[in-house]
């Protein structure tokens, strides 16, 4: 025995007895350390290398995920306590006990570390996957973490104790209404997990909006007890999982699925410029290329239908008519259907709205084929540009408040007719 010849060495040297005891357990004490250090420096040094090499030049992958989240290094630290436990026999039976305690102890602490970043590495290869977008884990890796370290709790209480683990978890059950409050947001965070992933309510990268906790952006991470938001002013907010099922919030994925985005915009018409289609303006809306057909057509009904009933067309209150709005909105239709950027297989509507105070509502509803914001408020625009530039076209004017300088050319017309 190591320590026995410790103890002979002491005694050639003329120490006593009575603390050569002592100092040979020391010196075992002193050499089991070093070798556990040495193993330990040859561990990550040479084994871990040789692993790492390995691990970087095959052709998978989630074993450089596991190398990345330390799952090896971690496992690398259980050497030096199987070799400290190998040599736990050669101490009395009393400081054997409480090494083997302390051993167990930090095997377990570097357990749970171990499996902590194994279970990490895993939601790591699964989100690799295209199916983690739809069905992602973490927050169930979370719950199973959680389980872990009240489980390796337990097991290190028991060892210092020295009572069964068993034990403890009876008296787990007394306990209950303080763990239900202490993990009362990971219980309904779990619960939330559930429902938002069996229903498909929200996926890591939807858009979704919640105005009331000021979330308007891209999901990011979906966890146990929270949801991250990255809002578009790249600022995130950071909600709580069960709320997404208590509260209500709009999800734009079917938007953007869909492959078309909706606009829902109207341009307000000066009533006082609207009127009956005069003989000039017909002649002149015929030569618009998106008119042509429809004028041409519809100036034969309406003739039809005068010549039918015997309509005295010198008074434009009788009979049909074309008016300068009705044409415009035709207009705006045929223009929107010929347009490049708006999706033909979805809902068009050119629309008036009930008149208001500012003038008549012309509501265009329409879907472009383009789903990115950017793009999107550009063909809108564009859209916007031109049924504002061309309304003139058709002798309608757009309804805006005066301004300084409407009261200005007023005043200036009133004094030149003065």
């Amino acid at each position: 025995m190591i320590q026995k010849f410790f103890l002979e060495i002491l005694n050639d040297f003329g120490v006593s007895s009575s603390v050569s005891g002592y100092l040979s357990y020391i010196l075992l004490g002193v050499l089991i350390i070093m070798i556990s250090v040495v193993a330990n420096i040859i561990t990550k040094n040479v084994i871990l290398r040789i692993v790492s090499h390995y691990i970087k030049n095959n052709r998978f992958k989630w074993d450089n995920i596991m190398l990345e989240r330390k799952v090896f290094q971690r496992l690398s630290h259980l050497v030096p306590a199987i070799i400290i436990r190998a040599f736990s026999t050669t101490f009395p039976s009393d400081v054997e006990t409480w090494i083997l305690k302390g051993v167990s102890i930090y095997i377990i602490i570097i357990g749970v570390l171990t499996v902590d970043a194994f279970l990490t590495a895993v939601n790591d290869i699964y989100n690799t996957f295209k199916v983690s977008k739809e069905k992602p884990i973490k927050s169930y890796i979370q719950v199973i973490k959680i389980f872990l370290y009240i489980v390796a709790g337990i097991l290190v209480i028991g060892e210092i104790i020295g009572e069964s683990p068993l034990i403890l978890l009876g008296g787990i059950g007394a306990l209950s209404a303080v763990l239900m409050l202490v993990f009362k947001d990971s219980i309904l965070g779990l619960v939330a997990g559930v429902q938002l992933s069996s229903n498909d309510m929200v996926r890591v990268g939807d858009w979704i909006e919640m105005p009331k906790y000021g979330a308007d952006g891209d999901v990011i991470d979906i966890s146990l007890n929270t949801v991250k938001v990255q809002n578009f002013d790249r600022t995130i907010t950071t909600i709580p999982t069960y709320l997404l099922v208590s509260d209500s919030f709009k999800n734009w994925r079917g938007m953007q699925e869909a492959g078309g985005r909706r606009i829902m915009r109207s341009v307000y018409i000066d009533t006082s410029s609207i009127s009956f289609c005069t003989d000039e303006m017909i002649e002149k809306y015929k030569k618009v290329h998106y008119l042509k057909d429809y004028i041409i057509k519809k100036q034969k009904e309406i003739d039809e239908y005068n010549k039918k009933h015997n309509v005295d067309s010198s008074v434009l209150v009788n009979g049909r008519h074309l008016t300068n709005i009705g044409v415009f909105r035709v207009y705006i239709d045929n223009y929107l259907k010929n347009h490049p950027k708006t999706h033909k297989g979805m809902i068009q509507i050119v629309r008036q709205l009930p008149p208001k105070e500012f003038g008549l509502p012309l509501e265009i509803y329409v879907f472009t084929n383009e789903t990115d914001w950017i793009k999107y408020e550009g063909i809108q625009a564009d859209i916007f540009d031109h049924i504002l530039a061309v309304a003139p076209k058709f002798d309608l004017i757009i309804f805006q408040n005066p301004t300084g300088y409407d009261f200005k050319a007023g005043f200036k017309n009133i004094s030149v007719d003065m």
